[in-house]
């Protein structure tokens, strides 16, 4: 393309932006490899072709402006089947069986046991039964072990679990972990971000092993090197990892602190010694019973690399804490309960995905390259596919069932669950396209087709297969599946539920994706009357929306009453609930249901705009009524032929005359004009 001299233009390549690093690249070029640029140019080239083609059918079919990608459409299969296996799972009960014992510690003082039931009963009878068991039972001690156990640290970081990882501990976006990476990167401060390897160079290693012996010893060090598992790695460059390791902390934002901060602790944990526990396991039998309980405690021996880090884990929430002791028990030993309780738990339906838990899905699956995860995520909630969002929770009772001093007591208590934040929920549109696409275009939906394409272009890149040969096969195949869907017809539009019918007109009630989003239709386009349309209430959704709760969009807008003799009525609007007054709209506020809006609590809203719009203008001139002097949400200004001026701070706004406003509009279209001529220099 450059047509460039082969012999005579080299390739350099660096990981980090360091003199030392530059300076050992320009020594050592290489040829520019063509194989690898080839499987670039495909894998370009087969995102567009997939993009250019499915788009347009999206358009046409759906509604404007939505896009279908080879990666993206993937990554809203996995959130929208999550989706609906959260809607489709039934939590089922159990009962978890759980004993305090006393028993005398190493002074002979007694000490708490903590022990859980070896299975769960399945009913409330189940459990009551065996609590009227132990009323009667002697407790002992019928086996106890002690094995020791190692923790290994977890490797250095790659893209993914760099994201992953900041997502737990820093609360960080995908985005957000990239873009402060970049920063960290660009200022030479950790090697390059976007990688699949868990490898570090001997130089990285050699560091390692001097900071650990340095800061904590020798006895903390052991160095190691790290096989990734991810399907398909390149492993083109190091792990992520800070330049120089003997800098704990760096200069720099908060973010970039906290970031570098994480990297840094996670490279130095990976080169040290396993920590080091012993775990001790008591079974306690009971005399009439063959059930048995289980007592587990952990203590730390050598603490290793959990001195420096421990890694987190998206359902850390969930995990049990055995890092108790227990005291010195000997087999045989009796144990006097001192309570056993039955506690009502229910079965968890899937998590949804967050951000962190979507990287690690689509790694798994092979789907994409660690430069895509973070745009492929900001795409889908770009194209109105995905939200993140919280989902509240309901309450639910359970019952606790309790054995204590020989006698049985029942409560009951509430608790929330299914309350979540930050996590990824697919919008009717993403479920419609979706639907689409996984009915009309199964393969490009398919999990391994984009980890087998990947393949392909592995295979390009090691010489072993034409780039060309490779596009012309997808092609053939994709091509006229492209033309035939898009001349297909159908008796309803995509993603269009009929709901049943409306008993005052008999006229059939459907839901449908519309050109501004999801809509509410009563009537069909062939009616001779116009059909009705009204835009779905907010938490509500097209799969799942009743035929009572489509009528009920209906009602609105309705006539309150009048004020100031004008007619307010009470409607739902393109941007939400309003209130209308002589052609003037006021938004209802976020969390109030238009239906229960009162005459008086509408003219509230009123007024209320009023006095707003009253302090917002504070000065208007006769002579040149396009000119007011408003407040704003940054302070003071002019707006004039539908532009703002901003009015300097050592200016009284009420003191400006119609002249003096004039020459404030001047000196900032000045003021404007020298930023864009810097602006330009800086660019050359």
């Amino acid at each position: 393309m450059l047509e460039l001299d082969p012999k005579r233009t080299k390739r350099i390549v660096f990981h980090e932006i360091t003199k030392t690093a530059i300076l050992k690249a320009i020594e050592t070029p290489r040829d520019i490899n063509v194989n690898l640029v080839n499987a670039q140019q495909a894998r370009r080239i087969l995102d567009r072709i997939v993009g250019f083609e499915l788009s347009p059918i999206l358009w046409k079919k759906v509604k404007p402006a939505l896009s279908a990608g080879r990666v993206q459409s993937v990554a809203v299969r996995l959130i929208v089947e999550r989706e609906r296996e959260v809607h489709a799972f039934v939590s089922e009960p159990s009962y978890r069986v759980t004993a305090i014992f006393e028993a005398p510690d190493a002074d002979g003082n007694k000490t708490e046991v903590r022990a859980e039931l070896d299975r769960r009963f399945k009913t409330k009878e189940e459990a009551q039964a065996f609590l009227e068991l132990c009323k009667d039972a002697e407790f002992s001690i019928e086996d106890i072990t002690t094995r020791p156990v190692k923790k290994s640290p977890a490797a250095p970081f790659t893209t993914s679990t760099l994201q992953q990882e900041a997502a737990r501990k820093l609360g960080f976006t995908v985005a957000q972990t990239m873009m402060v990476a970049q920063r960290l990167y660009e200022s030479g401060q950790i090697t390059y971000m976007r990688t699949d390897s868990v490898n570090l160079s001997d130089l990285a290693l050699a560091a390692c092993k001097s900071t650990v012996i340095s800061l904590m010893g020798e006895r903390y060090v052991k160095t190691r090197q790290f096989a990734t598992k991810t399907k398909g790695a390149q492993e083109a460059h190091e792990a992520i990892r800070p330049t120089d390791m003997s800098n704990e902390t760096i200069a720099g934002t908060s973010q970039e602190q906290r970031l570098y901060e994480l990297i840094w602790k996670r490279t130095v944990a990976s080169q040290m010694a396993e920590a080091e526990l012993e775990k001790t396991t008591a079974t306690i039998s009971i005399s009439n019973s063959e059930e048995t309980f289980v007592a587990i405690g952990e203590v730390v021996i050598f603490d290793g690399y959990l001195r420096v880090y421990k890694e987190s884990y998206d359902d850390d929430n969930e995990q049990e804490d055995e890092s108790r002791l227990l005291p010195p028990l000997s087999k045989g030993q009796s144990l006097e309960s001192k309570e056993i309780s039955a506690t009502q738990r229910f079965s968890m339906c899937p998590p949804r995905y967050t951000e962190a838990s979507l990287v690690r899905k689509l790694e798994e699956l092979g789907i994409g390259r660690p430069s895509t995860y973070a745009p492929t995520i900001s795409t889908v909630q770009q194209r109105g596919y995905v939200v993140k969002g919280n989902s509240e929770g309901v309450k639910r009772p359970y019952e606790i069932l309790k054995l204590k001093g020989n006698k049985i007591t029942e409560t009951v208590k509430t608790e929330t669950t299914g309350n979540e934040k930050s996590k990824l929920l697919p919008t009717d549109v993403g479920i419609v396209v979706n639907d689409f696409l996984m009915a009309f275009f199964p393969e490009i939906m398919d999990y391994n087709f984009t980890a087998s394409v990947e393949k392909e272009f592995d295979e390009v890149a090691e010489g072993e297969k034409e780039w060309t040969s490779v596009m012309k096969n997808f092609y053939d195949g994709f091509h006229p599946l492209v033309d035939k869907t898009m001349n297909a017809k159908s008796e309803h539009k995509v993603g269009e539920r009929i709901l049943g019918n409306d008993p005052v007109s008999g006229k059939p009630v459907s839901v449908k994706i519309g050109r501004f989003g999801p809509v509410i239709q009563i009537g069909i386009a062939d009616d001779e009357e116009k059909p009705k349309f009204a835009h779905l209430p907010k938490g509500l959704s097209i799969e799942t929306i009743t035929l009572e709760e489509a009528l009920d969009s209906f009602k609105l807008p309705k006539t309150l009453g009048e004020y100031e003799d004008k007619t307010v009525t009470v409607g739902v609007g393109r941007f939400g609930p309003y209130v209308r007054h002589n052609n003037v709209f006021v938004s209802i506020p976020k969390g109030e249901d238009p239906m229960e809006v009162t005459l008086e609590k509408a003219i509230e809203m009123i007024n209320a705009k009023r006095e707003a719009a009253e302090k917002k203008i504070i000065k208007t001139f006769d002579k040149e009524p396009d000119l007011q002097i408003l407040n704003g949400r940054y302070g003071p200004y002019i707006a004039y032929q539908k532009k703002n001026y901003k009015i300097p701070e050592s200016v009284e706004p009420k003191d400006l005359n119609l002249e003096t406003c004039f020459k404030v509009i001047e000196l900032q279209k000045e003021k404007s004009e020298t930023r864009k001529r810097v602006a330009a220099k800086k660019k050359k």
